[in-house]
C-alpha cells in the first residue's frame, strides 16, 4: 500500500460530519491508518434526533449492504450491544477484538485491537436510539507493514537561519506506544516537541525539530523513524538543500616577495549554491576596494613596494549574497627603516617600571637590536624592547637604538629623552616663631624641600583649617590652643610629598581643675575624717604648686584638704587652685556639705519676755542643724509634754497662767537636741488690778461688821450667862462652846500658779445645829419638888450659828504673802458641867454646807 502524501493526508484527515435530515449528527475522522498488528482507535461523536433521547443499540459491520427486502442492514458484526446491555451512563464494553468506549448520550468512541489488514475497507457503525435509526460510514485503511512517515520542510533553508521540520504519522492509538526520532547524517537530534494528537478531527503523532544549519549541512540527510519500544517499524530520508553564499579562497604565489620584485593572487570559488550569478571578482586590501584592478580572478602587483604589504581579500555573489575570503596578509621584505624610540609611560615617575621601544620597520622583524643611553651603549640590551623596572634619576636622559634583520642594517633617526619625575624631597616643616610657645601666641610656620621634578605647584597642611597660608608654604596660626596638634606640610607637584610632624609644645596653664573627695564615700557627717584632692586634667609645663581657698580666703597650700574631725563650722564654698610657670586655673566651687545632729536650740518670744494678759505671744523654737530639724517638740517647766510638735508655738489669749519656763527639742535623722528653759511673765492688765482692789476693799468691809455683831452677840451672851448661871450649874446644864480654828491648804493649779488660798474662792455656806432635849432625869436626893425646879425648857432649845460667804470669781494673786488664818468656825464642841445628869434623849449635831 502507497503511503499518502502530505496533502493527500490533509485531505483524509479531514473531520466526517454528517447530518442528516432526521436529526442525526455523527462526527469522526474521515479514513484511520494503521497497520497489521497494532490497533486502532476511532474517534466519534454523536447526537440522536430527539431531545434527551438515549443511546438503545449501537452496532459495527464490516463490508455491509443494505438489504431491501428486509429494509435493514447486512454484514459481518463485529460489535452488537443491545440496550439490555448498556446500564449506565458511562461504561466500558468489549466484544472479542472491539472495545466501546462511548456513552449514551453523545460519545461513540471505538477501540479495535488488534487490527488486521483484512480489515481494510468499509465499516458500518449502526446507532439505534427508539425508532430513530442511523449508519456512519468508517473507511480504514491497514498495511502489512507499518508505513513511512511524513517529513515537511520549509520552501528554503539558508545557512546561519533557523528553520523548523516536521516529522508526521498518520496514527496513533493508545495502548500501542510509538516515539519518532531525528538524526543528520546517521548522528541523533534531539527534537524541539513531540506530539501525540487524537480527536474528531485528526489522528495523528508529530515531532518538530528546530536547528540552525551551516552550510556544510548541504546534501546531508535528515532521517525521521517510527520507534515501537527498541524496534524500528519505519523510516524516511530527505536531503537538505542549503543555500548558501559563495566560499571563497586566495592562493598566493609566492607568500614572501622582496621589494622591487612582482607577486600573483588567485581567487577560487570552492562553492556555491546557488552558483555564481556573475563571474567577476572583487578584490579588497586592509578593508578598502581597489578600483584599479579588474574584476578578474587574479591580481598581479608588479614591482612591489613595502607599501603594497597589507592583507587581501576577494569577494564573489550569487542569489544568496555575497560571499568572501578570509583576509591573506602580502609581505614585503626590506630592510629596517631608521628607528625611533618611544618611551612608556612618558614622562616617567621615579620608582615605576618604564619600558622603552625601538620602533623600525622591516621585514622580517629585525633580530638583534642596539640601545644607547646619552651616546654610551647600554650593555645587555639586544630586543625590541628595553625594560627598566625601577627608573631612578640617573636613568634620566635621551634614548636611541638601531636593528638588524637579515637583509640588512638600520639606522638612528631620532632619540627620545626620558624624563623622569619625583616628587619634591626633604620636605620640612620649620617654626618661625620665638620659642617657648605660649597658649594665645601667633605661630608662624615654613614648608621647605631640596628639590622637584616638575616644580612644587601648590602646599598642603595638616591638620586642614590649623591656619591660614599668607604665601605658598607659610602658615599663620593666629592663636596657638593648648591642645594644638603636631602640624606638617606637604609640597606637591604631580603628588604630594609630606613632612615629618612638628609639635608645637604650646606652654599652657593646668587645665579641667576640679576637687575629688578621696573619703568619705557617702554623705560627710560631723566629726568623720574627711580627705578632699586638687585633681586637674593637664599642665605645660608640669611643675605646679596648689592652693586652697574657703569662701575666697585661702586656706592652705598643698595638693591635699585634710580634716581630721570635721565640724559644721567647716562648712562651705571651697576652691582649689593649680599654679605653674604660665598661670593660675581654679576649680569650680565645690561646696563642703557637713551633716550634724540638731545644736544650738533655744526659744525666743515675740513680742517679748513679758507680755500682758489677753494679747498674744509667738514662742520660736531656733536651731542649728544639716539635714533641717523635721520635727519639733515642747514642754513646760516641769518638762511635760505641750503635744504640740510645729516650730513656733502660739499662745493667744494669753493668760496668767501661761507665765513659766518653755523649751523645745529638735529631731533631724541624726539626731535630737534640746533647747534651755525661756520664761514666759504674763502680768495684770490694769481693769484686772481694779477688780481685785474693789473686790479687797469689799472684803475687808464685811469682816469689820462682822466683828462688831460678834462683839455684840457676845457681850449679849455673856449677860444672858451671867444671869443663868447659877441655875445651870445647880442643874449641871451649863456649856460653853470653844471654836477651832482650821488652816486651808493652799490651791495648786499648774507650774504657773504662784498663789495661796483665798478665802473669797470657797462659794460656801455653813451652819451648825445643837439640840438640847428635855431631860427626865432628877437631882440627887430624891424627886425635885416643883418649887425648886426651873423654868420648863422651851421647846426649841436650837442654837444656830452660819457664816455666809460671797463668791469671788478668780484667784488672781501672782506673789506669795503669808496666808491669814481662817476666822471661820467649821465645828463646835458641846461640853456639860455640874453634877446634874443629862436626860437620856438622844443628842443631834446637825452640820450642813450650802454651796452656790
Amino acid at each position: 500500500m502507497c503511503v499518502p502524501c502530505p496533502w493527500l493526508l490533509l485531505i483524509l484527515g479531514h473531520v466526517a460530519s454528517f447530518r442528516s435530515a432526521t436529526g442525526w449528527s455523527v462526527e469522526h475522522p474521515q479514513t484511520l491508518f494503521a497497520w497489521e498488528g497494532a490497533c486502532i482507535q476511532i474517534p466519534c461523536k454523536y447526537k440522536v434526533p430527539k431531545p434527551r433521547s438515549r443511546l438503545d443499540s449501537i452496532l459495527l459491520f464490516q463490508n455491509y449492504t443494505f438489504d431491501n427486502t428486509t429494509r435493514d442492514f447486512t454484514g459481518k458484526v463485529l460489535y452488537n450491544n443491545t440496550k439490555a446491555s448498556i446500564e449506565t451512563e458511562l461504561y466500558f464494553s468489549q466484544q472479542d477484538r472491539v472495545t466501546f468506549l462511548g456513552n449514551r448520550s453523545n460519545n461513540c468512541t471505538l477501540k479495535i485491537d488488534p487490527i488486521h489488514a483484512n480489515d481494510s475497507g468499509k465499516l458500518g457503525l449502526r446507532l439505534i436510539s427508539g425508532t430513530d435509526k442511523w449508519m456512519e460510514h468508517i473507511h480504514l485503511n491497514v498495511s502489512e507493514r507499518p508505513f513511512q512517515p511524513y517529513i515537511q520542510l520549509p520552501s528554503e533553508i539558508r545557512e546561519s537561519q533557523r528553520v523548523s521540520l516536521t516529522c508526521g504519522l498518520n496514527f496513533t492509538c493508545f495502548g500501542y506506544d510509538i516515539s519518532l526520532r531525528w538524526s543528520l547524517d546517521g548522528s541523533e537530534v534531539s527534537p524541539v516537541t513531540s506530539s501525540i494528537t487524537s480527536s474528531v478531527e485528526n489522528v495523528y503523532t508529530e515531532s518538530k525539530l528546530t536547528f540552525q544549519p551551516k552550510w556544510t549541512d548541504h546534501g546531508k540527510s535528515m532521517m525521521c523513524q517510527v520507534w515501537h519500544f527498541s524496534q524500528v517499524l519505519s523510516e524516511r530520508t530527505v536531503r537538505l538543500d542549503v543555500k548558501y553564499t559563495p566560499k571563497l579562497q586566495i592562493t598566493v604565489n609566492p607568500t614572501e616577495v622582496k621589494e622591487g620584485n612582482s607577486v600573483t593572487m588567485t581567487c577560487q570559488v570552492n562553492s556555491s549554491n546557488p552558483s555564481l550569478s556573475t563571474k567577476k571578482v572583487s578584490w579588497f586590501k586592509d578593508g578598502s576596494f581597489l578600483k584599479e584592478q579588474q574584476e578578474q580572478e587574479e591580481l598581479t602587483l608588479h614591482s612591489v613596494t613595502k607599501d603594497m604589504r597589507g592583507k587581501y581579500q576577494c569577494r564573489a555573489s550569487n542569489n544568496i549574497g555575497q560571499g568572501q575570503s578570509k583576509e591573506v596578509a602580502l609581505t614585503v621584505l626590506y630592510p629596517p627603516e631608521p628607528s625611533k624610540v618611544h618611551i612608556y609611560p612618558s614622562p616617567a615617575e621615579e620608582g615605576q617600571s618604564v619600558e622603552l621601544i625601538c620602533d623600525s620597520l622591516a621585514s622580517p622583524r629585525a633580530t638583534n637590536y642596539t640601545w644607547y643611553h646619552n651616546g654610551e651603549m647600554v650593555p645587555g640590551a639586544s630586543h625590541e624592547k628595553l625594560q627598566i623596572s625601577n627608573v631612578s634619576l640617573w636613568h634620566a636622559g635621551k634614548y636611541s637604538c638601531l636593528a638588524e634583520n637579515r637583509l640588512g642594517c638600520g639606522k638612528i633617526e631620532q632619540e627620545a629623552e626620558l624624563d623622569v619625575h619625583y616628587v619634591p624631597k626633604a620636605v620640612t616643616t620649620v617654626i618661625q616663631s620665638v620659642t617657648p610657645i605660649r597658649e594665645g601666641d601667633s605661630v608662624t610656620l615654613d614648608c621647605r624641600y631640596n628639590s622637584s621634578n616638575p616644580e612644587v605647584t601648590k602646599y598642603e597642611w595638616s591638620p586642614q583649617g590649623s591656619g591660614s597660608e599668607v604665601t605658598p608654604g607659610v602658615l599663620r596660626i593666629q592663636k596657638a590652643t593648648w591642645d594644638s596638634p603636631p602640624i606638617k606640610c606637604a609640597a606637591c607637584n604631580y603628588k604630594c610629598s609630606w613632612s615629618f610632624p612638628v609639635s608645637l609644645n604650646v606652654h599652657y596653664a593646668p587645665r579641667a581643675v576640679k576637687i575629688l573627695k578621696v573619703s568619705p564615700a557617702s554623705e560627710i557627717h560631723a566629726g568623720q575624717h574627711v580627705l578632699l584632692q586638687c585633681d586637674f586634667s593637664g599642665s605645660f609645663p608640669t611643675e605646679v604648686r596648689f592652693f586652697w581657698k574657703k569662701n575666697g580666703n585661702l586656706v592652705q597650700e598643698g595638693r591635699y584638704l585634710n580634716f581630721s574631725s570635721i565640724s559644721p563650722e567647716d562648712s562651705g564654698n571651697y576652691n582649689c587652685m593649680v599654679r605653674n610657670s604660665i598661670g593660675e586655673t581654679s576649680s569650680q566651687a565645690w561646696s563642703l556639705q557637713v551633716l550634724y545632729a540638731p545644736r544650738r536650740l533655744r526659744v525666743s518670744i515675740s513680742p517679748g519676755d513679758s507680755v500682758m494678759e489677753g494679747k498674744k505671744a509667738t514662742l520660736s523654737c531656733e536651731s542649728d542643724a544639716h539635714p533641717p530639724v523635721f520635727k519639733y517638740i515642747w514642754f513646760d517647766a516641769n518638762d511635760q509634754d505641750l503635744h504640740f510638735s510645729g516650730q513656733k508655738l502660739r499662745l493667744e489669749p494669753l493668760r496668767v497662767q501661761h507665765t513659766g519656763s518653755y523649751r523645745c527639742q529638735g529631731i533631724n535623722e541624726l539626731g535630737t537636741g534640746k533647747s534651755p528653759p525661756s520664761t514666759l511673765t504674763v502680768y495684770y492688765s490694769p481693769e484686772t488690778i481694779g477688780k481685785r482692789v474693789a473686790l479687797g476693799l469689799g472684803f475687808c468691809l464685811a469682816i469689820c461688821i462682822l466683828a462688831i455683831w460678834g462683839m455684840k452677840i457676845q457681850k449679849k451672851w455673856k449677860h444672858n450667862r451671867s444671869q443663868q448661871g447659877p441655875q445651870d450649874n445647880s442643874s449641871g446644864q451649863s456649856f460653853f462652846v470653844r471654836n477651832k480654828k482650821a488652816r486651808r491648804t493652799r490651791l495648786t493649779e499648774g507650774p504657773q500658779s504662784q498663789g495661796c488660798y483665798n478665802l473669797a474662792m470657797d462659794d460656801t455656806v455653813s451652819y451648825a445645829v445643837l439640840r438640847f432635849p428635855e431631860s427626865d432625869t432628877h437631882g440627887a436626893g430624891g424627886a425635885r419638888s416643883p418649887a425648886t425646879q426651873g423654868p420648863p425648857p422651851n421647846d426649841d432649845d436650837t442654837v444656830t450659828y452660819s457664816v455666809l460667804q460671797k463668791r469671788n470669781m478668780g484667784d488672781y494673786e501672782n506673789v506669795s504673802p503669808n496666808c491669814p488664818e481662817d476666822e471661820s468656825i467649821h465645828y463646835s464642841e458641846l461640853v456639860q458641867f455640874g453634877a446634874g445628869k443629862r436626860p437620856q434623849a438622844k443628842e443631834d449635831v446637825d452640820y450642813v454646807t450650802l454651796k452656790h
